[in-house]
């Protein structure tokens, strides 16, 4: 199937959910020592800058973390969660909006081996890739490609024609604190497959 490498033009819509959704189904690589890594994004989170009660822009906050996101779409905002895991989120919208996509789980097909050495499992199965920080793990990034540009030779997504993830929508995860913005379907899946950290009905 022909697929065709995403611009950052793609990122830069200011409808953040429709992008978290056109992703499920699309592919993500990255090229890091010279190792190659790549799937078919199954579950991602859309977050949705000023007004979003559970993104890290909520009400225009600016940190040395958060001022990535408000740059132009097309870039990429990592973070250290509980000091361990590395979560890799895409920055969408135009400069100064503060929205971001959570790439919250992944079905690999290519450098199996790469990706289980990183993640120091013997087993195939859908905790390599599922989870977000097993998906920032399993395809080597860390806080070294913050701010890297998604569309380059080290980190990009390809986008297939004739889409077939059924996509299921969904409240986000860990996020009970954000009172009504909890129980926006901001969370994006495919139900057919087994590499999605949480499904609900």
């Amino acid at each position: 199937m022909k697929r065709k490498k995403i611009k950052p033009k793609f990122f830069q819509s200011s409808d953040v959910v429709n992008i978290a959704q056109q992703l499920i189904g699309c592919r993500i690589f990255t090229l890091i020592n010279d190792e190659l890594t790549s799937g078919v994004i199954t579950e991602t989170e859309a977050y949705a800058g000023y007004g979003d009660k559970a993104c890290h822009a909520h009400l225009g906050k600016f940190t040395n973390r958060t001022s990535v996101m408000y740059k132009p779409g097309g870039i990429a905002y990592i973070y250290l969660c509980y000091g361990i895991h590395h979560l890799f989120n895409v920055v969408t919208n135009t400069n100064g909006h503060a929205d971001a996509i959570l790439i919250r789980a992944f079905e690999p097909d290519k450098g199996l081996k790469t990706m289980k050495k990183r993640r120091q499992k013997t087993k195939f199965d859908k905790t390599l890739t599922s989870g977000t920080g097993n998906v920032s793990q399993a395809l080597g990034l860390n806080l070294n490609h913050n701010q890297k540009s998604v569309c380059s030779k080290t980190i990009w997504f390809e986008k297939a024609k004739g889409n077939t993830a059924d996509i299921v929508a969904t409240t986000r995860v860990g996020v009970d604190y954000a009172g009504k913005d909890a129980k926006l379907p901001w969370r994006f899946y495919d139900q057919k497959s087994n590499f999605v950290s949480v499904k609900k009905k």
